[in-house]
């Protein structure tokens, strides 16, 4: 009997040390997709996720015209920054655009930091897109509007974070709010040291 309390002891006490980070979005620790891109800022400087080694990256797929989804997620990611502190600067924001027929590096270099000044756009030829989308598993379809130049993109509205270590961790859905960013990148942060 002894042992059996012993051997129940030591399983109850196992589980109090330190584990894998409470997570309050889903986690996708292993996830056979989203390994990386190719794709150029809107300063025209070539990226891939290695260039962010060391930081939290936070990926995020939208337009500039985007009537709703995309600058709530902005603007939630910029109030994410704020309640980080000192520790948003270990963190990068990279918001890739579905429409590069309107989103130019110019349009970009605009829309994307002013909703943080480290946030960066990213872009790329149909190719480098298309292929982004196929390794980010998200969708994105050109719908009509009135005019030729009046036109909407359907897209996937989730946010992806990946650990300083360059590996995908987290799929954030819309609208889960600030402080769901905060606490999983603060998360992610205090794993990392």
């Amino acid at each position: 009997m002894r042992l059996v309390c012993a051997a129940c002891l030591a399983v109850a006490l196992a589980g109090c040390g330190p584990g894998k980070p409470a997570f309050k979005s889903t986690d996708v620790t292993g996830a056979e997709f989203g390994r990386d891109f190719q794709l150029n800022d809107h300063a025209g400087k070539p990226r891939r996720l290695a260039d962010f080694r060391g930081k939290v990256v936070v990926l995020f797929f939208g337009y500039t015209h985007c009537p709703d989804v995309c600058p709530t997620t902005l603007a939630e990611l910029a109030s994410a920054m704020k309640q980080l502190g000192p520790d948003a600067e270990r963190v990068q924001v990279l918001f890739v655009t579905v429409d590069p027929e309107r989103d130019t590096p110019q349009l970009l270099a605009k829309y994307v930091p002013a909703f943080h000044p480290g946030f960066l756009g990213l872009s790329g030829d149909a190719e480098a897109l298309s292929h982004t989308a196929k390794e980010f598993r998200i969708m994105f379809q050109k719908q009509p509007g009135k005019t030729p130049g009046s036109y909407t993109v359907d897209h996937s509205a989730g946010t992806y974070v990946f650990d300083s270590n360059g590996k995908l961790r987290l799929y954030i859905s819309y609208g889960q709010g600030a402080e769901v960013f905060a606490h999983d990148i603060r998360a992610l942060l205090k794993a990392a040291g």
